[in-house]
């Protein structure tokens, strides 16, 4: 029996595990009882080994060969919103004959259930090849994506070799995605009474000659063929003065600076340095640090810049997915990127760790109500996951000549 066949028998054990993560709410921060819910399940699967770290990331152990391979899930959902928008309860992990309904099912708890019952199959099947595979369902990603992976690496002793990531993809390929650096713009001013503004130095109005600046900039940043145009974009103000009759003597923006293959934190600081030296205000850049604790109550502080990533698509990591996928299903791999954010901003971005996607569900579904994933979905990603470390291994002893 092969893998595609033997996940299609585990149908109703995938949907059932999906349908009780689904029933267990886990905001980013405060995953711990799904957590505890993966780790019974990976346990009860026969994995070799199972664990949750400090962070709070739940990891499961198979094999102990050469190459490490992990395949990453975060266990983190948003909000549901407006309950009013939902035609179902977002909590109850309802089904019907095509399939779950709930928060969290695309995103993404589709990918974690798949990614644990392919370790059932991998064992069951024999599928062992000289690698070591780490299952991880990862926590924080919805609030500060790829930091659990910064612990899981500086701080766990855990470097894979290549990494699989299950967000959703419509079971396409994904092989890069943008990047984002948050900071903040802080202008200085010089307060004085409303009744004679031109006494002081109004920090507001300063802060209106540098949004309008970065409105420009926003037209002007590049595009990359691959990964489509950076973008730039003021998503907050506040300022401070003395009382609602004087003029502002601090103004501060947040900044949402979205990144294309070519820019880094780096280009962009000095972008925006030039930027403001061409103005006549006091201003300066403030990079901003995420330091909300785990649902561990670890506080691992780190400034919030995610770069962007592309894989080649004649690596070898790339070329084994789309072999894997073609075995299976007997149709070409679509290939593509997602648009929004995953953990390869740590695997692939900080880490230079070759990093591919290919997940259940659509991307249409995230983060809205009525979110969803198809069942048939949970068949074959399951079946790929299972296969793709063993597809994997062989690749790369066919690029060594051995």
């Amino acid at each position: 029996m092969d893998s595609l066949e033997y996940s299609e028998q585990m149908r109703d054990s995938l949907v059932n595990f999906l349908s009780r993560l689904i029933k267990t709410p886990s905001l980013s921060g405060h995953e711990e009882n799904v957590v505890v819910l993966i780790r019974d399940e990976m346990e009860k699967l026969g994995f070799d080994e199972v664990f949750v770290d400090n962070f709070g990331n739940v990891i499961g152990r198979i094999g102990s060969g050469k190459t490490r391979i992990a395949i990453d899930g975060h266990v983190d959902t948003v909000d549901i919103g407006d309950e009013k928008q939902w035609q179902r309860d977002p909590f109850s992990g309802e089904c019907d004959d095509e399939w779950v309904y709930g928060r969290g099912a695309a995103d993404q708890k589709a990918g974690v259930a798949c990614a644990v019952y392919a370790g059932r199959v991998i064992k069951d099947l024999d599928l062992i090849d000289d690698f070591t595979l780490y299952v991880v369902g990862s926590a924080l990603e919805e609030n500060c994506d790829g930091l659990c992976w910064q612990y899981i690496i500086k701080e766990g002793g855990i470097r894979p070799d290549y990494v699989l990531i299950t967000e959703p993809t419509n079971l396409a390929l994904a092989r890069g995605q943008r990047g984002r650096l948050e900071f903040k713009i802080n202008v200085k001013g010089v307060s004085a009474h409303a009744s004679a503004p031109e006494r002081g130095v109004n920090a507001i109005y300063d802060m209106a000659k540098i949004a309008l600046e970065i409105e420009k900039l926003n037209e002007k940043l590049p595009r990359d063929e691959f990964l489509g145009k950076g973008s730039i974009a003021i998503t907050q103000i506040s300022s401070r003065s003395p009382s609602l009759n004087a003029v502002p003597d601090f103004c501060s923006a947040h900044v949402d600076r979205r990144l294309t293959n070519g820019e880094d934190k780096e280009t962009v600081l000095q972008q925006m340095n030039n930027l403001l030296h061409e103005l006549p205000v006091d201003a300066h850049i403030e990079v901003c640090t995420f330091s909300d604790p785990t649902h561990t109550g670890l506080v691992y502080p780190a400034e919030k810049y995610f770069p962007s990533w592309v894989m080649p698509e004649d690596h070898v990591l790339l070329r084994a997915a789309k072999e894997c996928f073609e075995r299976l299903f007997n149709e070409e791999a679509e290939i593509g990127k997602w648009v929004f954010s995953t953990n390869g901003v740590a695997t692939c971005g900080l880490f230079s760790i070759p990093t591919v996607g290919f997940g259940p569900g659509e991307e249409r579904f995230a983060h809205a109500p009525n979110e969803r994933v198809r069942i048939d979905h949970l068949v074959k990603a399951t079946a790929f996951y299972s296969v793709f470390p063993q597809i994997l291994v062989k690749s790369l002893k066919n690029e060594r000549g051995n």
